[in-house]
């Protein structure tokens, strides 16, 4: 992990940071890993948090209400996660998509500008961008998104951008690919589905003909590259936040079977509308800030599958993730 400087800390205390959708798959590794850092940490969710300690607002985060009693305190960052984030269900509610994910981040930023919070951490996703015929997506790729999902989240990115040049909130926008791991049992995702068919014994639907790549990044991998977001001035504008090699659904499905040693029987349904064929991303600009993937997909596979199986986690993992986020913050 690199040296970057600290976040400055509030009136001598620690860190204060809120983390919106602290709650979810991502946001739970998140709070947990900057509090572990010595963080004080405040969640922003609509669902109570796993841990009964965590201080936490609970509401809509395009409520100007519940955003003001969040950022109540003097919040130096922020760790914005809150969102419809399923592309699916954008397809099917694009009120609602847009409610969360535009008006919500519009409500944010207005009063982080004005409770003065200096850098935003904000889990934007390679979606939108929509296909290219480049070789592999990086951050200078036209805006052309898909769906609702992705055209919402650019709209954020347009906003941050904004509140970056006008007020000076520097706003880190990580374009996302498949994020996976540990702790992803009510996900929709293609791991955490797989992982679903295999306890129930189902049969698993793959969407099309399976050939449609995706890049797989490990949680423990974002918490880090969120952590040097918060941290280092570098990040600012979006950064592609992946790992450089896709799978397709077929290898993704062998991955699985190998892993696990369970036959997984499948079936080919409909291709969804607005899906990409293929997902290859460049991550150069996260490498030179100083962030790199640690994890293979085999790797990361084989530790979700132990916690799906009951085997205990691999308490090293948990310390090495506590050490960089420490070290980053």
């Amino acid at each position: 992990m690199p040296n970057v400087r600290p976040l400055a800390a509030v009136n001598g205390g620690p860190s204060r940071i809120l983390v919106t959708g602290g709650s979810g798959f991502i946001g739970r590794h998140v709070v947990a890993a900057l509090t572990a850092a010595g963080a004080h940490v405040r969640v922003l969710d609509l669902e109570p948090h796993a841990d009964p300690s965590v201080d936490i607002v609970r509401g809509d985060i395009a409520d100007p209400d519940v955003v003001g009693r969040a950022l109540d305190g003097r919040f130096g960052s922020i760790v914005h996660l809150a969102a419809v984030t399923s592309v699916l269900r954008s397809v099917e509610q694009p009120e609602l998509t847009h409610r969360t994910n535009v008006t919500g981040t519009a409500l944010l930023l207005e009063r982080a500008r004005d409770t003065g919070v200096k850098s935003i951490a904000f889990a934007s996703t390679n979606a939108v961008t929509g296909p290219t015929d480049a070789p592999a997506i990086t951050e200078s790729a036209p805006l052309a998104p898909l769906t609702p999902y992705g055209a919402t989240k650019a709209a954020a990115e347009m906003l941050m951008s904004a509140y970056t040049a006008a007020y000076g909130v520097r706003c880190a926008c990580l374009r996302l690919t498949n994020v996976y791991g540990p702790g992803m049992q009510a996900k929709d995702s293609i791991v955490a589905r797989l992982m679903r068919a295999i306890g129930l014994g189902t049969t698993f639907e793959i969407y099309g003909d399976g050939r449609q790549v995706r890049d797989y990044v490990h949680v423990s991998d974002v918490v880090e590259a969120i952590a040097l977001a918060l941290a280092d001035e570098r990040w600012s504008g979006p950064t592609v936040i992946g790992t450089g090699t896709s799978l397709s659904v077929l290898q993704v499905l062998d991955t699985v079977r190998r892993i696990s040693s369970a036959p997984l029987p499948v079936r080919h349904g409909e291709p969804k509308a607005g899906e990409m064929p293929a997902v290859i991303v460049d991550p150069s600009r996260a490498h030179d800030m100083g962030w790199c993937p640690r994890y293979s997909f085999e790797q990361g596979v084989a530790g979700v599958w132990d916690e799906w199986s009951g085997a205990t986690a691999q308490e090293d993992d948990s310390r090495r993730l506590r050490r960089a986020v420490g070290a980053a913050l």
